[in-house]
C-alpha cells in the first residue's frame, strides 16, 4: 500500500449570521461581532423563543435563477452557494482537457445536514392538509431529502466521484470534511468539496428545541444571549448557512499553484454509546476523539496551539468539554486557547463543524485567533483561556476543531499552518 498523501484545504465558502462570503464572516468574527438577532423569517406569539442567527443578507438570486431555486429548500441554496465559493477561491481546474485538471471521476462531492429541508417539510404538510395531500409539489421530496445538496453540487460541478451525505446532528459537517480527507489521503479521490448547510429556523424547529429547553431564552438581549462557557449560560441560539470546503491532494495543488489555505492532517470520529442528548461525563467519548484525531495527525498535546471548541452555551456541553480538554491536554491545557465561534454565529447544527474548520483554517492562516465573545461571568469550572471578548493576533502551527452531537456522536479535525 502506498504512503498516505497529504492533503490541503484551497477554497472556502461561508454563508453565517455575520454575512453572506467567507471574508464578510471571517472579518466580523475577528472583531467580535454577534450575527444574533430577533427572528425575521417567521414570527409565532407562542414561541418564547424569537431569536437565532439569521444569514440575513443571503440573496438567492445571486446564486441560482427564480425557477431552479424554486425547486430547493433553503439549505441546498446554502449548499450550493458556499460550494460556488469555495470553487471559485480554489481555482481548481476540472476536465482533463485544462492544463493540471482533475479527472472528474476522481472529484468527489460529501457534504451534509443535520435536518434537512425541515422548511419545505412545514410548508408542503400545511398545504396538503388544507388541500389535499394530492396536491403535493413533485419536488416535495427532492427539497426536503439531505442528499440532494451534494447530488445537485456535483452535477453543477462535473464532480463525478462519491456523492453523499453524513447526517450526524452537529458533527455532520466535520464528518464530512473528515471523510473526505480520508478518500484523498488514500487515493480514493484526488479533490473533494466537503462541509454541510442547514436551514432549520423554522417554527418546528425552533419549536423542538425549545421544547427540549436546549435554547437560549434570554430574549430581551439577542446579540448577548449565545454566551459559551460563562457562569450565566442558559442554552444555545439557532443559526443557519453552510461551511463548504475544496480538499485537494497535495502534489495536485502545487503543480498548479494553488494558495493553499491550511493542511488537513487528522480526523478522527466515534461515540460516546451513552445519551441520546447529554454528553458522557467529562465528555469520555470526546475525550477519546481528541486523542484518535491526534494520533492520527501524528502529533502530541503539546503540538496544538488552538481548538475551535464545540462550545455550544449549555451548561452540560461546555462543563464537560472543558474537563475533556484537560484531561486530555493535561498541563499544557493552561497554555492552550479555547474559543467558540458560535458566541457570533449561533449553533449551526449541521453546518457548524464546516464553518467552524473554515475559522480554523483561516486562524493559522492569518495569524488571528478570533474570540468567544459575552464572556461576562467567570464560571470556576470553566477555566481555560477562551480568548475573551477581543480577537488575538498569535501564530500557531497545529489547531483542533471539535464537533459533537446528539446521539453521541463525535468528530475532531486537526489542522496544520501550511508549510511546504
Amino acid at each position: 500500500m502506498s504512503a498516505p498523501r497529504r492533503v490541503v484545504i484551497t477554497g472556502t465558502g461561508l454563508i453565517t449570521a455575520l454575512g453572506t462570503g467567507t471574508e464578510k464572516s471571517w472579518q466580523a468574527a475577528i472583531q467580535g461581532t454577534s450575527g444574533v438577532s430577533k427572528i425575521s423569517l417567521f414570527e409565532d406569539p407562542k414561541l418564547k423563543v424569537n431569536m437565532a442567527g439569521e444569514a440575513k443578507d443571503f440573496q438567492v438570486e445571486d446564486w441560482l435563477d427564480r425557477k431552479e431555486a424554486r425547486r430547493m429548500d433553503r439549505f441546498n441554496h446554502f449548499a450550493i452557494a458556499a460550494s460556488e465559493m469555495a470553487m471559485k477561491e480554489s481555482g481548481a481546474p476540472i476536465g482533463l482537457d485544462k492544463p493540471n485538471g482533475y479527472d472528474p471521476e476522481r472529484f468527489g462531492v460529501i457534504v451534509g445536514s443535520g435536518i434537512g429541508g425541515l422548511a419545505s417539510f412545514e410548508d408542503s404538510h400545511k398545504n396538503a392538509l388544507e388541500k389535499g395531500f394530492d396536491r403535493l409539489s413533485p419536488f416535495f421530496i427532492l427539497r426536503m431529502i439531505v442528499n440532494m445538496a451534494p447530488g445537485r453540487i456535483s452535477m453543477r460541478h462535473n464532480a463525478k466521484a462519491a456523492n453523499w451525505s453524513p447526517v450526524s446532528a452537529c458533527s455532520t459537517s466535520a464528518h464530512a470534511i473528515g471523510e473526505a480527507w480520508k478518500s484523498i489521503r488514500y487515493g480514493e479521490m484526488d479533490i473533494a468539496l466537503a462541509g454541510g448547510a442547514e436551514a432549520a429556523i423554522t417554527p418546528l424547529g425552533i419549536g423542538g428545541f425549545e421544547a427540549m429547553h436546549a435554547l437560549s431564552t434570554r430574549v430581551d438581549a439577542p446579540a448577548t444571549a449565545s454566551r459559551p462557557f460563562d457562569k450565566d449560560r442558559d442554552g444555545f441560539v439557532m443559526g443557519e448557512g453552510a461551511g463548504i470546503v475544496v480538499l485537494e491532494e497535495l502534489e495536485a495543488a502545487k503543480r498548479r499553484g494553488a494558495t493553499i489555505i491550511a493542511e488537513l492532517v487528522g480526523y478522527a470520529a466515534n461515540s460516546d454509546a451513552h445519551h441520546e442528548t447529554a454528553p458522557a461525563p467529562e465528555h469520555e467519548g470526546a475525550q477519546r476523539c481528541m486523542r484518535l484525531a491526534l494520533k492520527s495527525a501524528g502529533l502530541q498535546p503539546g503540538d496544538i496551539g488552538y481548538i475551535n471548541a464545540h462550545g455550544t452555551s449549555t451548561p452540560f456541553n461546555d462543563l464537560h468539554e472543558t474537563k475533556a480538554i484537560h484531561r486530555v491536554f493535561g498541563e499544557h491545557a493552561k497554555k492552550l486557547m479555547v474559543s467558540s465561534t458560535k458566541s457570533m454565529t449561533g449553533h449551526m447544527l449541521g453546518a457548524a463543524g464546516g464553518a467552524e474548520a473554515v475559522f480554523t483554517a483561516l486562524a493559522l492562516q492569518r495569524g488571528i485567533i478570533p474570540p468567544t465573545i459575552n464572556q461576562f461571568t467567570a464560571d470556576p469550572e470553566c477555566d481555560l483561556d477562551y480568548v475573551p471578548h477581543k480577537a488575538r493576533e498569535v501564530w500557531v502551527d497545529a489547531a483542533m476543531s471539535n464537533s459533537f452531537g446528539f446521539g453521541g456522536t463525535n468528530a475532531v479535525l486537526i489542522l496544520k499552518r501550511y508549510r511546504s
